[in-house]
C-alpha cells in the first residue's frame, strides 16, 4: 500500500506540507467537495489567511467573502471559531491531544484523526466514505455501512490495519485508493495493490458493494428574486437568517421569495411591500432563469430586474454596485442572479 501510494499519489498542495493549519484547512474544505474544486479555493484562502492567527483576527465578513462559492458556509464559520480557540487556549498551536482537537468547533473524529496522523504522526486511523468502501470490499461486507454497529466495526478494522510508523502516509494511501481506484462505480481492480486480499473481487461482487444508501427524495423549489437597480448601477442586498435565506446560505442576497404555483412578479412585489415596507411601481422585467442545487433541493432561480429611481432605505440592508457583487460574501445562487442581470444590461 505504501509503495503504491508513493508511486501513484496525486500532487496536491496540502501534501507538500506538514503544517497542521494547512492540513486542517484542506480537510475542512474537502468535506462534501471535490478535490478539483477545492484547490483554487485552498490557495486563495491561504493567500488571505496564511496562518491560524491571521484567520482568528480576520473579520467574519472577509472570511465568508474569500470562502464564497465553495458552499456549506458553516464550515468557514466553524473554521474561524476554532482558530480563535486555538489562539486563545493553545497559544496558536494546533493541539496534539485527540480529545482537545475534538473540542474544537467543526471537527469530528475523522478530521481529528486525519490532521493528527498527517501533521504529527499520531497513530489514529481515519474512516471516511472512501476508506469505508475499500474495507467493505476487502471484507465483502453488505448492508448500510453507516449503520452504527457496522461503522464501529469498520473503524476497528481501520485501526487494526494502521501502520504505526507512518500513520499519515497509510491514512492517505487508503483514502487515495478509494478516491482513484476503488471508486464507487467501475472500480479498477486490476490496478489495486490490495486485489489479492479482496473478498469482493474473488466473489465477483466488487461493483455491487457497498450497498446503495437510500437517498432523500429531491424537492423542487422555485425562488423568485428582485434585482433592484438604481441609475448609478447599484443594487440592494439583504441578509435573511430564516426561511428562504437558508437557501442562499444566510449570506447577502437579493430580496427573494419561494413562488411555487403563484404569479412570481406579483408575489414578489407584495413580499417587498410587506417585509421591507416599500411599494414598487416599476416593471418587473424577467431575467434568464437558472438552476441551482442545494443538498436535496433542486432550485429554479427566477430573477426579475426592477429599475428604480432610488433604492429603498431598508434596515440591515447593503447597497452595492451590481458589478461588484463578488466583493461581498454571497452564495453561488446570488452570483447566478447577478450574472443574469449584468448580462441583460450588456445587451
Amino acid at each position: 500500500m505504501l509503495a503504491w501510494y508513493a508511486a501513484h499519489k496525486r500532487d496536491l498542495p496540502w501534501r507538500r506540507t506538514q503544517d497542521p493549519y494547512r492540513i486542517w484547512l484542506s480537510e475542512i474544505m474537502l468535506q462534501q467537495t471535490r478535490v478539483a474544486a477545492v484547490v483554487p479555493y485552498y490557495e486563495r484562502f491561504l493567500d488571505a489567511f496564511p496562518d491560524v492567527r491571521a484567520l482568528a483576527r480576520a473579520k467574519p465578513e472577509r472570511v465568508l467573502a474569500v470562502w464564497a462559492g465553495l458552499g456549506y458556509y458553516s464550515r468557514a464559520r466553524n473554521l474561524q471559531r476554532a482558530a480563535k480557540e486555538i489562539v486563545a487556549r493553545h497559544a496558536g498551536d494546533f493541539p496534539r491531544q485527540y480529545e482537545a482537537v475534538l473540542e474544537l468547533p467543526g471537527i469530528g473524529t475523522y478530521t481529528a484523526s486525519a490532521v493528527l496522523s498527517i501533521a504529527y504522526g499520531e497513530p489514529h486511523a481515519v474512516l471516511d466514505g472512501n476508506v469505508a468502501r475499500v474495507l467493505a470490499r476487502i471484507g465483502a461486507l453488505r448492508g448500510d455501512l453507516r449503520a452504527p454497529a457496522t461503522w464501529r466495526s469498520l473503524q476497528a478494522a481501520a485501526e487494526d490495519l494502521l501502520t504505526r510508523k507512518t500513520p499519515g502516509d497509510w491514512n492517505q494511501a487508503m483514502m487515495e485508493l478509494g478516491a482513484t481506484v476503488c471508486t464507487p462505480k467501475s472500480p479498477r481492480c486490476t490496478e489495486c495493490p490490495a486485489e489479492k486480499w479482496c473478498r469482493a473481487r474473488k466473489l465477483g461482487i466488487a461493483e455491487e458493494l457497498p450497498s446503495a444508501r437510500k437517498k432523500r427524495a429531491t424537492v423542487t423549489v422555485t425562488l423568485s428574486a428582485a434585482v433592484l437597480l438604481d441609475p448609478q448601477g447599484r443594487t440592494l442586498l439583504v441578509r435573511e437568517e430564516n426561511g428562504d435565506g437558508a437557501l442562499f446560505s444566510r449570506l447577502w442576497q437579493f430580496p427573494a421569495l419561494e413562488t411555487n404555483g403563484s404569479d412570481a412578479s406579483e408575489a414578489l412585489a407584495a413580499h417587498l411591500t410587506k417585509i421591507f415596507g416599500v411599494a414598487l411601481n416599476g416593471n418587473f422585467t424577467p431575467l434568464a432563469t437558472s438552476r441551482h442545487a442545494v443538498t436535496f433541493r433542486n432550485i429554479r432561480l427566477e430573477p426579475f430586474l426592477v429599475q428604480v429611481a432610488s433604492l429603498p432605505a431598508v434596515p440591515g440592508s447593503r447597497i452595492v454596485p451590481l458589478t461588484q457583487i463578488r466583493r461581498h460574501p454571497v452564495s453561488n445562487a446570488t452570483q447566478k442572479i447577478a450574472n443574469a442581470a449584468i448580462a441583460y444590461g450588456a445587451k
